[in-house]
C-alpha cells in the first residue's frame, strides 16, 4: 500500500492528513513535502491528522519527531488528532503523547491553536 499526503494551510498552521502507510518507503517524501510547505508558508504549528493512517514504522516516527523538534526551535506546537488505534498504540509505546498533544478531531486541534 502507498501513502497519500494532503496538506492544508490555515494561517500559520499546517494540517497534514496521511492516508495509508508511513514507512521507510514513504518517510522521505513526507519529510520533504512538509519541510517545503513549512518554509513556503511560514508555518509555526502542525496538526497531524492520522485517522486514515493504517501503519507506521520507526521511519515514520522519525519524520514526526524531526518536525516536532523543528517546531520547538521556533516555539511552535504539534497536535495529533483523530489517530487510528494501531498508530495510537505505537505513539503510546514510544511515549510521544508526553511531547505531542492529542485532540479527538482536527477541528478541536485547530481550535487549541487559535485558528478555528
Amino acid at each position: 500500500m502507498s501513502l497519500t499526503v494532503d496538506l492544508d494551510v490555515h494561517e500559520q498552521v499546517l494540517c497534514i492528513r496521511l492516508v495509508g502507510e508511513l514507512d521507510h518507503h514513504t518517510a522521505e517524501t513526507v519529510k520533504n513535502q512538509v519541510m517545503d510547505a513549512m518554509e513556503l508558508y511560514g508555518i509555526k504549528h502542525i496538526v497531524l491528522n492520522l485517522e486514515q493512517l493504517s501503519f507506521m514504522d520507526s521511519s515514520g516516527l522519525g519524520v514526526i519527531l524531526g518536525r516536532y523538534k523543528q517546531l520547538k526551535q521556533i516555539h511552535g506546537e504539534m497536535v495529533v488528532c483523530a489517530i487510528s488505534p494501531a498508530v495510537k498504540r505505537l505513539f503510546d509505546m514510544a511515549g510521544l503523547f508526553k511531547l505531542i498533544r492529542f485532540e479527538p478531531s482536527e477541528q478541536a486541534a485547530l481550535k487549541t491553536l487559535g485558528v478555528a
